[in-house]
């Protein structure tokens, strides 16, 4: 599995299960996420790259200073129109 920083990930275990997150920092086996809303920047989650499912979307994490701009970039994830 190919994660690296500024990924956008998806969790597929756990109680944060099928949410959108931002890769922070990778380090070892796992990744610092963070969504700008339950998980701000701040406070970023260390969860285990097994759990997590890369996809397409690549983004500039250091651009990212502020939850409010973190959770524009994920909403069209955890938020699709039906």
């Amino acid at each position: 599995m190919d994660i690296m920083k500024g990924c956008v990930v998806k969790s597929v275990s756990g109680r944060d299960a099928d949410r959108f997150y931002l890769v922070l920092a990778v380090d070892g086996g796992f990744a610092l996420i963070a969504d700008g809303k339950v998980r701000p920047i701040e406070r970023p989650k260390r969860k285990n790259v097994k759990h997590l499912k890369k996809t397409n979307t690549v983004a500039d994490a250091d651009s990212f200073t502020t939850n409010k701009q973190l959770k524009a970039l994920l909403h069209p994830f955890n938020y699709p129109k039906d």
